[in-house]
């Protein structure tokens, strides 16, 4: 069996996609469950472009250990060095180039002509190379490329230096099958490609990124790029999940296998999902709620005599069934062994915080899952910096014939606290109408979504906002077990994700003008 190289873009690529705005903290929380999931390549980033990035690639590499760190640089030696020094201190310091090579790109967008695009891809690699022990070279649109022209500038990237070479479907425009051929045109006529590694890097926007993925690791790809829950530009990226999966089950067809530890799957795809307030579909292929539900008669009937009748991927593959042998008479020690099994790495009183919220869930479910965990540490584990205000009390009035009201009452960071009431057409407008008051932004709601943790009538209810300030737009995200108290977390949340944001743009601005 051929080893396939996962290379995760979930950080980089990932975050492009529109209404994605991870904090330092939050891209680090992923890694780790990237490296625990076995990731070979974390691209953590794109250094350069801007400080907030550069600060999360660079604790990146130096935290994480059990995979390759990487970040994104165009063909400037100024993005090189910065990718170097963000880095350097990583175990296995590598940089991603990238030069398009489409004649549409090179004409309309870099306006070059194809020799000055060999020249700037050479001289960019040959200048990485003396940094990095490993140079990664993309020919961005490379599926859009003139074959011809793709053979000269992969062998002159090699020759600078490139010891992998990615040929991505930037616009997501191929089929399987032109892939595939693209693919052997390479391996059979680029003279040096022994000396590299080819990989390939797909997006959804036809729906085929999975599949041209696996197409490209048959025709001779030793790397695929993809991100968790296909998150990326536009509709996406080739999903890690689903991509993993299907060289494991279909390992006689593809003779290739990857070094993930799939029973890591589920818990990967569901923080990725709670970060980025991005749902995962039900019937999302390997991770989605419906993926191993059986409604029909007939199947339901054919799983009672064989599951092997109706079901291909066993839940335990993927980490999708587990219990919890947690309760109300668990202890603190058990617990926090349990959130360590989970990632949860936080300081002794983000462990109580979570352990106290833990305890009060008990009281109210019948049984806590997984998930339900997950939800209290993405609640809990905000930076304490971020926090300009934190909800301490709450109450809504609500009738047919009387106006919805909301009082809120809010800790401040200098532990002052405020009181306000505010009145909305509705119990939950009230309360933002409420909140907007008492934190005197000029926000306006974008998007508003709820869902249950959990099934039944006990779940977690778990909210999404997104909320416009200014000239950009923040997520923020709430658990509890009231609707209503989850929906002023949720906004809270993103409030103070937006007021963070400003005063590192204040810092970042203070340094530069000193």
């Amino acid at each position: 069996m051929r080893k396939i190289n996962v290379f995760d873009t979930s950080l980089r690529d990932g975050e492009q996609m529109p209404g994605i705005a991870l904090t330092v903290k939050e891209k680090l929380e992923i890694a780790r469950q990237l490296e625990r999931l076995g990731v070979d390549i974390i691209e953590a980033g794109f250094p350069a472009s801007s400080p907030g990035d550069f600060q999360a690639v660079k604790e990146i590499a130096e935290t994480v250990k059990g995979s390759s760190i990487t970040g994104l640089a165009r063909a400037k030696k100024s993005d090189i060095d910065s990718a170097w020094e963000a880095l350097k201190s990583s175990a296995e310091p590598r940089v991603h180039v990238f030069l398009a090579t489409s004649p549409i790109h090179m004409e309309h967008k870099l306006k070059l002509t194809p020799d000055q695009v060999v020249e700037r891809a050479v001289e960019s690699v040959r200048y990485a190379a003396e940094k990095f022990p490993h140079v990664q070279f993309s020919a961005e649109d490379a599926n859009r490329s003139e074959w011809p022209f793709l053979k000269r500038i992969i062998e002159a990237a090699i020759d600078a230096g490139a010891s992998v070479i990615n040929l991505p479907d930037t616009v997501g425009y191929r089929t399987p099958e032109e892939i595939s051929k693209l693919f052997e045109f390479v391996t059979e006529n680029v003279k040096n490609i022994d000396r590299a590694i080819l990989s390939t890097h797909n997006h959804d926007d036809l729906g085929m990124g999975v599949a041209n993925s696996l197409a490209a690791i048959s025709a001779g790809a030793g790397q695929v790029e993809c991100t968790i829950n296909g998150i990326g530009e536009r509709a996406g990226n080739a999903a890690l999940e689903e991509i993993a999966v299907a060289l494991q089950i279909r390992s006689d067809y593809y003779q290739a296998k990857t070094g993930l530890k799939l029973s890591e799957l589920k818990r990967t795809s569901a923080l990725v999902s709670r970060l980025t307030s991005m749902n995962v579909p039900g019937n999302k292929a390997v991770v989605g709620a419906n993926a191993f539900a059986h409604e029909s008669g007939i199947h339901q009937d054919g799983m009672l005599k064989n599951k092997e009748t109706y079901e291909i991927i066993t839940p335990e593959l993927v980490g999708a069934t587990s219990t919890l042998p947690l309760g109300k008479h668990s202890g603190r020690h058990a617990f926090k062994t349990k959130l360590n099994e989970l990632g949860f790495s936080g300081s002794d009183e983000k462990l109580q915080t979570i352990f106290s919220a833990f305890k009060q869930l008990c009281d109210k479910k019948k049984e806590v899952t997984e998930d339900d965990l997950y939800a209290l540490i993405a609640d809990a584990t905000d930076d304490q910096d971020s926090t300009a205000y934190e909800l301490t009390a709450l109450q809504v009035t609500y009738g047919m014939n009387h106006v919805p009201t909301a009082t809120i009452r809010l800790k401040k960071q200098d532990d002052s606290e405020i009181e306000e009431a505010g009145t909305g057409s509705g119990s939950v407008e009230a309360i933002y109408n409420t909140l907007a008051k008492m934190t005197g932004g000029n926000y306006s709601l974008a998007d508003y979504r709820i869902q249950s943790v959990n099934g039944g009538e006990d779940a977690l209810a778990e909210v999404h906002v997104r909320i416009k300030a200014d000239d950009f737009e923040q997520s923020g995200r709430g658990v509890a077990h009231d609707v209503l108290e989850a929906s002023a977390k949720a906004y809270l949340h993103a409030v103070n994700r937006v007021i963070a944001r400003k005063h590192y743009a204040k810092r970042e601005m203070a340094k530069v003008e000193s």
